[in-house]
Formats: structure tokens, C-alpha cells, sequence
């Protein structure tokens, strides 16, 4: 079987042509405005477990999000067929909505000045020319380096490589059409470990736009197995307040906590644990929470936001102040507010402040817990009060000493940013949201 992927580079200039045909459909419905998101997907997945093929998986979608605005009342509609028809039907549909909703003064279109004019190759797109033989090669090597790490991996939940295709354009009667294609490809490898005290099992995977940028899938088994050995046989540890530290793989998840109570959407509803907070003091003075949406090849770059407008570097948190909330046209006027170019969320979020090699940051903890996973959903945003599961390693006097488990951890998000002491040098690029390993001074550890 040959590589069948398409190259969606022949496909953003037909798609921007749909999309101010779709315009112009919204305005002979007499529709005073109209936006219009659509998105091509196309994929390739091989997951192998225990030696053998196990799947092979081809997708190709493609979706358009219809929304028309009859003065200030809003309607929204969807489809995944491109016909003439079809899109008529759709449109009929969303101007159908919106004649039925209240006015909300909110509503409308991103104001027309703050749309992307310069749209620079940001270098998104690099197709991975890989058929399913050579991908099955691929995780068949990444799983047997994790099998072969160590006797007591017994057994594999699947190795995988994925390549993947996407083709986006937005487009508003503003005269705004601005599209883009992206590639994104992984390795990944899940794997259990066992011996007379039981069974642990812990991944690995590497992610990136560009599979020359990809780990070898030998060195991800390889991590793979490592990582579910050295959770054999935990032990528990005693009730307590001691430091924490996060690791790179999980400390992304806690900085989207801070990121959720900072975003319009919470704000406006009175859910968020940090009302009110702008210009104000939320977390220790050396931390920063940054995005630079135009990092060539970076997974979270972007031109332009859900609405069409131009992002720009910019701080949120800068030295522990809240800097700038995260807004869309949508929340920002509900905060009296201009929008900050996040429709949709922030792009290439890396955090940052004081920083210390990794070694260095255990030994700042002295005694206490490396968390390495997270259970649970114990995170309440409206009062930041934070209690979930979590299994790692126990630290002693700055050295890791001895895997632990069932243990749950609890403090609240406002004492916890204000109370981290340091980051890691680990920066975890893998992800829109970019965060080394974190130390936080004090939580409560619930375990015997």
C-alpha cells in the first residue's frame, strides 16, 4: 500500500474560494454580517501491540462553522458537505437561529481594524511522505526497545505513529479571508512493567510539525520502558505539608489553571478564582507567563486568531502581575474590554521565571514530593481549592529516593503560585502550553 495522503496545499486556495462564496450567501440571505471557519483533516495512525499490527487507520474530514448576525442576534450552523445546496441549507439554517435569539450587545464580527493584515509563512507545514508499511516499521522498533529494556517489562498497551494533515481558513464579511496548512506527526509508546509487588505502566511520545524533529522511535520505547520500571513497587508516605514539585509533563496542567481563571469566558461569569485581578499580584514575582504566536514551526504559532485577528507577542502574568487577560471580541466587550487576539486560546504559552538545573530544583525541595501523574478532577475555578490524585517519587534531602502512589495532594491555586519557589531547565515543548518542571513550597499529602 502506497502513502495516500493528500497534499493540502492545493487545497487552502478552493477553500478560501468556499468561504467568500459562503459570504456572499450569508448577504443574499440578508444576513448584516457573517463568519465562517472551515477545516480539512487528513491522517494516517499505525498502532502495533505485543509484536503484531493492530490497527491502521486513514481519516479525512473536512467541516464548515457557519455564523450569521442579523443586527446583534446571533446563529450558528454547521456542515460537512460542500455542495451548492448543501451550504444554502446551512446558511438558511444559522439565519433561521438568529432571527429566533435575543439581541445580545455583545455579538458581532471583531471590529474590522483589528484584523491580520500581514500573514507571514510561519513554516507550519512539512508532510511526512510515510506509507503504512514504514509507519508499522516505525512502532514495531519503538516497542521492541521498550520491551527490551528491562526483564520485568512484561507487557505493551501499543506503540503508535501518527502523521497527520490540517488545511484551516476563517473568513468575515469584514473582507477578511486568511487560511493556513499545518502538519503535526507523533511516536508514542505506552508499556507495563510488573513484579512481586504489581504492576505499573507509564508512556513516552514525541510530538512535533516536522518528523525530522522527532525522537527515534527506539528512544521513545526506550523512555517508555524506563519510565514504567522505575515505578515499580511504591510505597506510601506518611500525612503531612511538604514542598511539591511538578514535573515538566505535568506542570502544563497547572499552568492552565492560572490561564482558565485569567480568560474572559470565567471572568465574565464570576467563575473564576481570580476576579478582578488585573494589573494585580497572583503569583510569585519572578513568574511569567508569555505567548509569541509567530515562532517559525512551533505547534501553538498562529497569524491570526479564531476571529481573524492578528496575534501579537504578549505577556499575561509578567513578574507575578496579571499583565493582560486572555479575551475574545465576545468576552472582552462583556468586560468593557478590547479583545486581546485569543479567540480560541492562547498561542505558544511558554512559562518562565527563576530557574534552576533540575538536580539543583530537587535539592531546593530537600523533602518532600515529585509529582509525575495526576488523578481526578478536583480543581474547583471559582474558589482555586485544588485536591486530586497523584503518584511519583518521593524525594529525600534533594535526591529521589523511592516511587509512591495513592497519595493525594491539596492546597489552594492562589498559595500555590504564590508559593513557587523555582522552575526546572526542562522545558516541555510538546504542547501549546510550554512549562518545565515546578516547585511549589508547601501542599498538603494525604497518604497513610
Amino acid at each position: 500500500m502506497t502513502n495516500q495522503l493528500p497534499d493540502l496545499r492545493d487545497s487552502e486556495q478552493r477553500l478560501k474560494n468556499r468561504v467568500q462564496d459562503i459570504l456572499a450567501e450569508a448577504g443574499r440571505q440578508g444576513a448584516s454580517a457573517a463568519e465562517v471557519s472551515v477545516s480539512e483533516d487528513v491522517g494516517l495512525s499505525v498502532t502495533v501491540r505485543m509484536r503484531d499490527l493492530e490497527s491502521v487507520e486513514f481519516n479525512h474530514d473536512r467541516g464548515f462553522g457557519i455564523t450569521v448576525y442579523f443586527g446583534q442576534r446571533k446563529g450558528s450552523a454547521s456542515t460537512s458537505d460542500s455542495s451548492v445546496e448543501a451550504i444554502r441549507e446551512t446558511v438558511r439554517a444559522a439565519a433561521n437561529i438568529a432571527r429566533h435569539t435575543q439581541e445580545d450587545p455583545c455579538a458581532g464580527l471583531a471590529d474590522p481594524d483589528r484584523m491580520a493584515h500581514d500573514l507571514p509563512d510561519l513554516d507550519l507545514y512539512h508532510p511526512w511522505d510515510i506509507d503504512p508499511e514504514a509507519a508499522q516499521t516505525l512502532a514495531l522498533e519503538c516497542e521492541a526497545a521498550g520491551l527490551g529494556f528491562d526483564q520485568r517489562v512484561r507487557n505493551s498497551d501499543g506503540a503508535s505513529v501518527s502523521s497527520q494533515r490540517s488545511c484551516r481558513v476563517y473568513g468575515n464579511s469584514h473582507g477578511f479571508v486568511g487560511g493556513y496548512v499545518g502538519s503535526r506527526h507523533s511516536i508514542s509508546c505506552v508499556l507495563i512493567a510488573a513484579d512481586d509487588a504489581g504492576m505499573q505502566r507509564d508512556y513516552w511520545y514525541t510530538t512535533d510539525r516536522n518528523p525530522d524533529a522527532l525522537e527515534a522511535a527506539r528512544a521513545v520505547g526506550l523512555e517508555a520502558g524506563r519510565r514504567a520500571v522505575a515505578k515499580l513497587s511504591p510505597r506510601k508516605v506518611k500525612t503531612g505539608a511538604f514542598p511539591v514539585a511538578f514535573s515538566a509533563q505535568t506542570a502544563g496542567g497547572l499552568a492552565g489553571h492560572l490561564l482558565g481563571a485569567i480568560s474572559g469566558g470565567a471572568l465574565y461569569r464570576r467563575a473564576s478564582f481570580l476576579p478582578d485581578s488585573l494589573g494585580a499580584q497572583v503569583a510569585a514575582e519572578h513568574l511569567t507567563f508569555s505567548e509569541a504566536p509567530h515562532l517559525p514551526g512551533a505547534l501553538g504559532s498562529a497569524a491570526f486568531d479564531g476571529e481573524g485577528v492578528a496575534t501579537a507577542a504578549k505577556a499575561f502574568i509578567d513578574r507575578g502581575s496579571v499583565a493582560s487577560y486572555i479575551l475574545s471580541s465576545y468576552s472582552g466587550r462583556k468586560l468593557g474590554l478590547a479583545t486581546t487576539g485569543n479567540a480560541g486560546g492562547v498561542f505558544n504559552l511558554t512559562v518562565s521565571g527563576r530557574t534552576l538545573p533540575v538536580d539543583e530544583l530537587l535539592k531546593e525541595l530537600g523533602s518532600g514530593l515529585l509529582v509525575t501523574d495526576l488523578m481526578g478532577q478536583g480543581v474547583n475555578p471559582v474558589t482555586g481549592d485544588y485536591s486530586r490524585g497523584a503518584t511519583g517519587f518521593w524525594v529525600d534531602r534533594g535526591e529521589i529516593a523511592y516511587p509512591v502512589d495513592e497519595i493525594t495532594i491539596a492546597a489552594n491555586l492562589k498559595d500555590m503560585f504564590r508559593g513557587l519557589v523555582c522552575l526546572g531547565d526542562d522545558l516541555d515543548m510538546r504542547g501549546n502550553i510550554r512549562a518545565p518542571t515546578v516547585l511549589i513550597d508547601r501542599m498538603t499529602l494525604a497518604g497513610d
